[in-house]
């Protein structure tokens, strides 16, 4: 990883062009590394953009608070055509960058990775500071910057803090580990407020927000023979209640803080006959390899994947593959 760290660093220069990207629908893990980055590689005198195939969603605005021009998502493809080093944080593989993915591959510049998800990765050819014991891609973001010597400023510490707080769960999930913590009070020491966090992060929420979360539990299944529960978003549930997906943050926590449950899954519909299934496990249930199981992936105890097909479908099919994998 050190050497990782040169071969980043030497990409960077006064004046370089670099687009900073995430997946699609991007979360507080993704868009808090990239505005961090944003802070620390202006500094170093880099043009310096975030070009994310999707939006950033409104709950995280706040973090562009004062840098309001570093999103450039609306018109990323124009800015990765121009770009003279390509950082993909918070994912290995390019086919999480959507629509992004073709501009990242043909442009033909060195494409960075900055990640904590155990994949092989699919992207083009670029440095690869790596490690899956991270528990946020955040947490990597801070050793980059210790190893290299980057100044850390408060905003870049509260962006980093907001990447660790939501992938962590609020440091209840068992990714947290020693070092997460470590890194977590060096931030507060860099002048982080943990309540202004939570303010941003938990307590900005629209109205319908708690109104979807009702309608969504509603719909509740559990199985406690086996440990396996799980949710449906109705379909129009979203524009019904003026909200979007990234509402559905958390959302399946509930069903996996159900006594008895090992798997908890939450199923919606999303654009181009597809379904998404968030999956969530407790205990020794590896989750990442049953979204394998449909071209997904993700953590041990936290993954998702999308797969073509109508909601009663997919969900009949992957409930199925569900139990198998509990019983075995």
């Amino acid at each position: 990883m050190r050497t990782a760290a040169r071969e980043i660093a030497a990409l960077i220069h006064a004046g370089t062009r670099i687009c900073l990207t995430t997946h699609v629908n991007p979360d507080g893990d993704g868009l808090g590394s990239e505005v961090a980055m944003v802070h620390l590689l202006r500094a170093l005198g880099a043009e310096v953009s975030v070009t994310n195939p999707t939006p950033t969603p409104a709950r995280f605005a706040f973090l562009f608070a004062g840098i309001p021009e570093a999103d450039r998502s609306a018109q990323a493809v124009k800015e990765l055509r121009r770009a003279d080093a390509i950082i993909v944080l918070d994912i290995a593989d390019l086919s999480r960058l959507g629509s992004l993915g073709d501009a990242a591959r043909e442009r033909g510049v060195p494409v960075a990775c900055i990640d904590h998800h155990i994949s092989p990765g699919t992207l083009p050819v670029g440095p690869r500071f790596v490690d899956a014991s991270a528990a946020a891609t955040g947490e990597l973001v801070f050793l980059l910057a210790q190893e290299l010597g980057w100044r850390l400023t408060p905003a870049a510490a509260h962006a980093l803090y907001v990447a660790l707080v939501t992938d962590t769960g609020g440091f209840r999930f068992s990714n947290t580990r020693p070092r997460t913590l470590r890194v977590a009070a060096d931030l507060l020491e860099v002048g982080v407020d943990p309540e202004q966090v939570y303010l941003d992060v938990y307590a900005d929420a629209p109205a319908g927000r708690p109104r979807l979360l009702a309608e969504v539990l509603q719909t509740l299944v559990v199985e406690d023979d086996i440990g396996l529960a799980w949710v449906t978003v109705p379909p129009g549930a979203l524009a019904r209640h003026g909200v979007d997906p990234d509402d559905l943050d958390g959302v399946v926590e509930h069903a996996r803080s159900i006594r008895g449950v090992r798997l908890a899954l939450l199923f919606r519909e999303m654009s181009g006959h597809r379904v998404k299934v968030s999956l969530r496990s407790v205990g020794d249930v590896n989750v990442a390899t049953l979204a394998r199981q449909f071209g997904g992936g993700g953590h041990a105890k936290a993954s998702g994947v999308a797969i073509p097909g109508a909601l009663a479908d997919v969900q009949a099919t992957v409930l199925v593959a569900a139990r198998e994998f509990l019983r075995d």
